[in-house]
């Protein structure tokens, strides 16, 4: 087989790559443009990259997703599309909405339609986002280090039943769902095998994590380097986890289906839901090194609590997280301390 990764240089990227190289040969495009979008550089930007030359049946192309010939060009005979290129992080798309909107809405139409030229199975990173601030009408109950649902419906966390109408999104959160719709939609009218991971907080090795994107990582990181993190609000809001391998492991279990479309919560579910506070004293049991905080004022639009509900996915692909989340905050610290230089 035949598999094109967008955006493969990132963190979820370079792990898809690394997984599906093993038995397929793998295109890789990116335009290696993160900290330009985010703004700012945490760690060689180049390091996924340079690791991806060292695996076997991977093919590197630097490519703009938002130039369809361009995309065209380098995804000939493909059988499979994993899109992962995004721009991901809110604040950067409140600052240049238009650019989110190229990358996030163009950029996955242009993925869609060489999917549709190939007739290739497609796959798209979505996100929690498209639910908007409807989650934050679900009303709360607030514990010593956490807040939790009060209505039993969610028990098991955010079904993907849940409404993306009428709310607020934020322009990451808009682009996303056009991404998200378009995705369902070349299933419906041209026949694609489309699966839709609408995805939580993914976290794991090779992820450079800041405070707007990959807040788990930039927990570890500044722990491990003593700079000190901004909590906004009191810490207690909650987040499902989901270590990066186990995210992996449900795309291929949806390629090897005989589903010919689906859209999937993505996360680690309730028995994978933690609070900020209560991720840090992980990351200080792991580490045995204690987190510098400060604290602000809450964010706008801010989810106080979200958990994917994952029973679809534990269904349809008999799938379900298997890393928990100390072991997989352990080896995501383990691969920072092995790999301080990356971080100069």
């Amino acid at each position: 087989m035949r598999v094109l990764v967008t955006g493969g240089a990132g963190f979820i990227g370079s792990h898809v790559v690394e997984h599906f190289s093993k038995e397929n040969e793998v295109i890789v495009v990116d335009n290696l443009i993160r900290d330009e979008l985010l703004g700012k550089q945490v760690g060689n930007k180049l390091y996924n990259w340079s690791y991806l030359k060292n695996l076997k049946n991977v093919n590197l192309r630097k490519c703009d997703i938002r130039n369809f010939n361009e995309l065209k060009e380098n995804s000939v005979d493909v059988d499979i599309i994993i899109h992962t290129a995004a721009q991901v992080a809110v604040t950067t798309s409140l600052k240049d909405p238009r650019m989110d909107f190229e990358i996030n809405a163009l950029g996955t139409l242009n993925a869609l339609e060489v999917a549709r030229l190939n007739d290739a199975i497609f796959l798209v990173c979505s996100t929690n986002k498209v639910y908007g601030e409807n989650v934050n009408k679900i009303p709360l109950i607030e514990k010593e280090t956490r807040y939790e649902y009060a209505d039993e419906k969610y028990k098991d966390g955010i079904p993907e039943e849940f409404s993306v109408d009428l709310t607020g999104h934020s322009p990451y959160g808009c682009s996303k769902l056009v991404a998200d719709i378009y995705t369902q939609d070349y299933s419906y009218t041209y026949g694609l095998k489309t699966g839709v991971f609408r995805m939580s907080c993914i976290y794991g090795e090779r992820q450079f994590g800041v405070e707007d994107q990959g807040w788990v990582a930039w927990f570890v990181i500044a722990t491990t380097f003593k700079k000190p993190i901004t909590i906004y609000g009191d810490g207690k809001q909650v987040r499902d986890l989901l270590y990066v391998k186990d995210l992996v492991r449900a795309f291929e279990k949806f390629i090897n289906s005989n589903i010919k479309h689906e859209v999937f919560n993505m996360g680690g579910g309730k028995e994978n839901a933690y609070s900020l506070l209560e991720v840090l004293s992980i990351i200080k049991k792991v580490s045995n090194l204690s987190t510098k905080i400060e604290h602000a004022d809450w964010r706008p639009a801010d989810q106080k609590v979200y958990i994917s509900n994952i029973n679809k996915a534990r269904k349809l692909l008999n799938w379900y997280p298997e890393i928990s989340v100390e072991e997989g905050i352990k080896r995501l610290y383990d691969w920072v301390i092995n790999n301080k230089s990356a971080f100069n």
